[in-house]
């Protein structure tokens, strides 16, 4: 068993899956992947098996239906705790997210219990639309803003736990669902004393296939968001 485990979720990613995989083993680190899939359409699932078969470091969840984001999270968190790992990093399997800063991550969770890929730091870059990236930019500055926060970058998924650091800390505590699940838990990491550190990212368009992230997701994190500044 590795001291650090890997994480993904996916749902229709056939297309990118392979070169996922691929990359994060170019890595060579000794690291485990866990990989956790919605019951895709496009079988994203069995490409995943066919790969693991001449593997013993990839582990597949498939479960029976689409159910989210977030309860993958907490699974692949449990997991984690379950099998003794010292470190979980987690990332989007569509190739938005760079595997090469994986040893970064694991170099940094060495001295501190949280770190987060920003892309609005200096050092990181940022590859979407015009649109997107105001979007993106402007929901982030105003998390900052209302929540009074250091930090730069509260929606990415690309970050690393030290869980032996995180000791009273568990993804089952944060009650949002979807997109909103990754700005409730660096909000309620800090809140408990964890100051998240970033890291630059490069953070690039989707290889192949469309954004799952429903326009819903802005107005639930939005929703999420307020909560929080008014319980404050």
């Amino acid at each position: 068993m590795h001291k650090t485990l890997v994480f993904t979720a996916t749902y229709n990613e056939a297309e990118n899956i392979k070169e996922f995989i691929d990359e994060i083993f170019k890595i060579n680190k000794n690291i485990d992947l866990l990989i956790i899939d919605d019951n895709s359409p496009d079988r994203t699932y069995e490409i995943v098996e066919s790969i693991k078969s001449n593997k013993n470091n990839i582990f597949l969840i498939k479960r029976n239906s689409k159910l989210g984001l977030n309860t993958a999270h907490i699974l692949a968190y449990e997991y984690a705790l379950k099998n003794k790992y010292e470190k979980l990093i987690t990332l989007d399997a569509d190739m938005s997210h760079e595997p090469k800063e994986i040893p970064n991550i694991i170099n940094l969770l060495d001295n501190n219990p949280f770190v987060v890929g920003s892309r609005y730091i200096r050092g990181g870059k940022n590859d979407m639309s015009p649109i997107r990236y105001f979007i993106s930019s402007f929901g982030n500055k105003l998390i900052k803003f209302l929540l009074k926060s250091e930090g730069t970058e509260f929606t990415t998924s690309y970050r690393g736990f030290n869980l032996n650091k995180l000791s009273n800390f568990h993804f089952n505590q944060i009650e949002a669902k979807g997109y909103s699940f990754f700005m409730s838990t660096v909000i309620n990491l800090n809140k408990m004393g964890y100051k998240s550190l970033e890291f630059p990212i490069h953070f690039k368009n989707r290889n192949f296939g469309k954004s799952k992230i429903p326009k819903i997701e802005i107005f639930r994190t939005l929703f999420t968001l307020f909560k929080f500044y008014f319980k404050k």
